[in-house]
């Protein structure tokens, strides 16, 4: 098995840098005191920077910016350029999908393989580190049971998403594939893949939107305070997850896909948390919702009923022991970060209580 040595001395290029888990991962990297390329959509849009700027300013590191577009071939070929480690963050968010080819799957794939034919083009490049999802491993909550032991480890790929059902989740599966494929036609460069769950807290943009923005805010805001739905998820720490992208980068020997995920969880149990944490200041959801409702009320609320019948009341299952094993991740308890991430939105306006 080769070891990939990455010199701390060059630089490291991360796509999406201005997004909610590349933050982290950008100031990691600054407080190693290296130098990160950033390819960005404008280089000159000084407030969509300025948080990153802020940070560079702290530290021994520095960020020097590329234009660049996800969907452009050869759009990342300069900021590359004496890089041996690339970070592929970047990822299309959007919140009404109208056309889930056009909206999600071709910009994962497309995207996706744009970077890694960049760093087949780039002699520098010796190791990419992927953010995936465990969306790429897992369709729905039903499906642990078909897996051995009922539990989605790194060897389970998602089958049942299809661009009708779970189309965010067939965009990352198809896009980690593509990933692969490009991976196994050469032998320069090796690939390590990130498979967080949903992703909470602090974000180093205070306003940051991601799809765990959108869920905790719902928490606190009196859209669920009629109950909540019987939804098990997987949360992870945004910091915590850094630190395993940062592992990923410059561990020799780390190969392979990683599932990054602190604890199997339930909406309800966030929302406990927030409440033990902040009282009755918010509508907090009390109770559980009965599925039959929350199947019923589902069009109404963006949901499509084959989703809500497969995941509702269906237990979440990730086995999480490579990351904690190859990568030495320490995950820190959920309630700090559903806690910490709240309190920024309380901070920032993004939600207000009745005693604000």
């Amino acid at each position: 098995m080769n070891m990939t040595q990455i010199d701390k001395t060059k630089p490291v290029m991360i796509t999406g840098a201005t997004g909610y888990v590349a933050g982290w991962i950008v100031k990691r990297l600054l407080d190693e005191g290296l130098t990160i390329h950033a390819p960005v959509r404008n280089p000159n849009n000084k407030e969509r920077l300025k948080y990153l700027n802020a940070l560079a300013d702290q530290t021994k590191g520095s960020i020097k910016y590329f234009k660049a577009n996800l969907l452009e071939e050869g759009s990342y070929d300069e900021a590359m350029k004496g890089c041996e480690l690339v970070f592929h963050t970047a990822s299309p968010f959007i919140n009404k999908v109208q056309d889930p080819l056009r909206d999600l799957v071709n910009p994962a794939l497309l995207g996706t393989r744009n970077v890694l034919e960049g760093v087949n083009r780039s002699e520098s490049v010796k190791r990419v580190v992927l953010t995936s999802s465990v969306a790429a491993i897992v369709g729905d909550a039903r499906d642990f049971a078909g897996y051995p032991n009922g539990e989605g480890t790194e060897d389970q790929w998602n089958t049942t998403s299809t661009i009708n059902h779970q189309a965010y989740s067939f965009s990352k599966t198809v896009a980690e594939k593509e990933a692969w494929k490009i991976n196994e036609q050469q032998n320069r460069w090796d690939l390590v893949v990130i498979n967080p769950s949903l992703v909470i807290g602090p974000g180093i943009s205070p306003l940051s939107t991601s799809e765990s923005f959108n869920l905790v805010k719902q928490i606190g805001d009196g859209t669920m305070k009629m109950g909540a739905a019987d939804f098990y998820i997987g949360v992870v720490d945004v910091r915590d997850l850094a630190e395993a992208h940062f592992t990923a980068g410059f561990k020799p020997e780390v190969r392979g896909r990683h599932i990054i995920s602190a604890e199997n969880s339930h909406i309800l149990t966030l929302a406990q948390a927030l409440q033990r944490e902040f009282g009755t200041a918010f509508p907090f959801p009390q109770k559980t919702l009965p599925k039959f409702l929350v199947w019923l009320m589902a069009p109404a609320s963006g949901f499509k009923r084959k989703m809500i019948s497969r995941n509702v009341g269906y237990p979440w299952n990730l086995n999480h022991s490579k990351g904690i094993n190859e990568l030495g991740v320490k995950y820190r308890p959920v309630e700090e970060s559903i806690v910490d991430f709240f309190q920024q939105m309380i901070d920032h306006g993004v939600v207000t209580g009745t005693n604000q």
